[in-house]
């Protein structure tokens, strides 16, 4: 009779370990590194656009070599450079909680933090990124404005010195 419930203990215990759930195949896990992908994307299209930011400053500070009354422009390259210094902030940042998640993946999948764990970081990072991606929007936008206004004013610069050349003929 011992052997028999020895045995039946032992029957149990492998039938609740076997029937276990990897924690990777959950569907919040699941969920879970879908939107991190979903975050890298996004994170490589920022990346993408802060070099093309600093493509622009750059030929907006070669533009302003050209220019006589340069002091104007300065103003602008300070702006752009803010906007740059900024987005540089932000890219970094939105790097470190990519990392931050892919380490919170790892954590849950090898056990070392239980569903609700993982679920409850998941949320707060996806709220994190969800507010990058708005000031990202944000210097962005800035950046664009600010381009606009330079070529704006390089183009009127341009103008100014055609007619003063035409009225010196």
């Amino acid at each position: 009779m011992k052997t028999l419930s020895k045995l039946t203990v032992l029957v149990a215990v492998i039938l609740f370990v076997s029937c276990k759930q990897n924690p990777a195949e959950s569907p919040e896990h699941k969920a879970m590194v879908e939107k991190h992908k979903t975050m890298e994307t996004s994170h490589e299209t920022m990346a993408q656009e802060h070099s093309a930011m600093k493509d622009d400053h750059q030929q907006m500070v070669n533009a302003h070599k050209t220019l006589e009354n340069d002091s104007i422009h300065v103003i602008t390259e300070k702006k752009h450079t803010d906007v740059l210094a900024k987005h540089g902030e932000l890219i970094a940042a939105h790097k470190a909680l990519i990392e931050k998640h892919a380490e919170l993946e790892a954590k849950h999948v090898s056990g070392e933090i239980t569903l609700e764990q993982m679920t409850k970081e998941h949320e707060s990072m996806s709220a994190e990124h969800e507010t990058m991606e708005k000031e990202h929007q944000k210097l962005a936008s800035e950046h664009k404005q600010i381009k606009e206004e330079d070529e704006k004013m390089i183009k009127e610069d341009q103008e100014k010195a055609k007619e003063s050349e035409a009225d010196k003929e």
